[in-house]
C-alpha cells in the first residue's frame, strides 16, 4: 500500500516517489555561516533534505537566515521543548522532527500541531529505542520491534485525532534486526517512512550496518526517505546513501565500478586502479566499468559493463568495449584519457 504524499518544502516524499536522501548538520546551528556552508556542500554531494539541531532560542531564530542561503528543505530537530518547536516553525522550518514521548505532554504537542498547521509544515514522529514510553519498555523490554511500532501507532492516532496528517514516521534502533522488523510491521501505516539504523557507528561499521538495514528495507519496497547515521563527516553519509540507492538501481550514479577482489593470477594494481577510477572519472551519462585482474571473467564481465579494464602486467592494461579489445598494453592515464574523450 502506497503512503500519502507529504511535501517538505518543494520535495515530495511517499506515494511511490523515489526515496529521498537526508543528512544532518554537525555544525552549531547558531553559527549561521558554518551551517550554510556545510548544507551547500552536502547539497552538491546529493543531499535532498537537511536537518539541523535546535537546542536554543538563538538556533531556532537562525533558521530564517539559513533558509535564505540554501536550496533544499530544512528540518528542525527538537527535543523536550515545545516552545523551540514553535519558534523553529515561525522561522521557516519546512518540517520538524520530534519524539512525542519527550516533548512534555499531549497539551504541548497540541500547541505544536496548531503551529504546524498555521505554517503548513510537516512533522516527523521519531520513535527511537532510547526514548520509548515506560509502559512499553516494561512490557516488551529493549530491542523490541513491537514496542517501537506500538509507540508509533499510538502517536499517529493522537495526531489524527488532532486532525493533523502531514506526517512522516520513523522507528529506529541501533540494532539492525530490530530496525528491519519494526519498519516491516509499520509499512502499511499510510504515512511516508523515514528509515535508518540510528547511531550506526563509525564510517566502516556504520556503513555496513546501514547497508544491511536500509538496503534490506528498500529492496522490499519499504522506505520513503533515508538517513545514514555515521560518526564522521556528514558528506560520507550522503555518499553512502547514494551508493546504496545505486546498488538497488533506484538511482543511477554517473560511474559504477565493478572490480574483482583479485587472486594469485593478478599481476597488476587492480585495487589502486579501481580507486583512482572512482576518484578521477565522472562521466556525463551513467557508465559501468569493470576492473579485472586477469582474463578469466573478461568475456562475461565486459559484456555486463560498458567497458572493462583488464590487468596485463605491472602498470599495463587492456581496455575492452563489451568483449572486444580496443586498446592493448596501455597505462592508466592512457585509458582514462580515452574514456573521457568517448563519453
Amino acid at each position: 500500500m502506497e503512503s500519502r504524499i507529504v511535501k517538505i518544502g518543494d520535495v515530495r516524499i511517499g506515494g511511490g516517489n523515489k526515496p529521498v536522501i537526508q543528512s544532518m548538520c554537525s555544525t552549531d546551528t547558531e553559527d549561521v555561516q558554518a551551517t550554510i556552508c556545510q548544507i551547500n556542500e552536502l547539497t552538491k554531494e546529493g543531499c535532498e533534505i537537511i536537518r539541523v539541531t535546535v537546542p536554543t532560542v538563538k538556533a531556532a531564530k537562525a533558521i530564517s537566515k539559513i533558509k535564505k542561503a540554501i536550496k533544499i528543505p530544512l528540518i528542525a530537530d527538537i527535543h523536550y521543548s515545545p516552545d523551540l518547536a514553535i519558534l523553529a516553525l515561525e522561522n521557516g522550518a519546512d518540517k520538524i522532527r520530534i519524539n512525542p514521548g519527550n516533548i512534555g505532554g499531549r497539551d504541548k504537542l497540541t500547541r505544536i500541531i496548531i503551529s504546524a498547521k498555521k505554517h503548513k509544515a510537516a512533522i516527523r514522529i521519531g520513535v527511537n529505542e532510547g526514548s520509548l514510553e515506560s509502559d512499553l519498555l516494561k512490557k516488551y523490554g529493549s530491542h523490541s520491534p513491537k514496542a517501537l511500532v506500538l509507540s508509533a501507532k499510538r502517536w499517529i492516532k493522537f495526531f489524527e485525532n488532532e486532525s493533523f496528517r502531514n506526517l512522516v514516521v520513523s522507528v529506529k534502533s541501533s540494532d539492525v534486526r530490530t530496525t528491519i522488523e519494526a519498519n516491516r510491521m509499520l509499512k502499511n501505516c499510510g504515512y511516508p517512512l523515514h528509515i535508518g539504523v540510528t547511531e550506526a557507528g563509525t564510517k566502516e561499521s556504520g556503513t555496513i550496518k546501514s547497508a544491511i538495514g536500509i538496503g534490506t528495507l528498500l529492496a522490499e519496497g519499504v522506505g520513503d526517505t533515508i538517513r545514514i547515521s555515521l560518526s564522521t563527516d556528514p558528506i560520507e553519509e550522503v555518499s553512502v546513501a547514494k551508493k546504496i540507492l545505486d546498488a538497488l538501481d533506484i538511482i543511477k550514479l554517473p560511474l559504477r565500478v565493478i572490480a574483482c577482489p583479485t587472486c594469485g593470477r593478478n599481476k597488476s594494481d587492480v585495487w589502486g586502479l579501481a580507486e583512482k577510477l572512482e576518484r578521477d572519472f565522472e562521466p556525463k551519462k551513467p557508465l559501468t566499468v569493470a576492473v579485472l585482474g586477469c582474463g578469466v571473467n573478461v568475456v562475461g564481465e565486459s559484456k555486463a559493463a560498458d567497458y572493462a579494464i583488464v590487468g596485463v602486467n605491472g602498470d599495463k592494461f587492456t581496455l575492452f568495449k563489451k568483449d572486444k579489445p580496443i586498446i592493448r598494453m596501455a597505462s592508466y592515464n592512457q585509458i582514462l584519457s580515452y574514456l573521457k574523450k568517448q563519453i
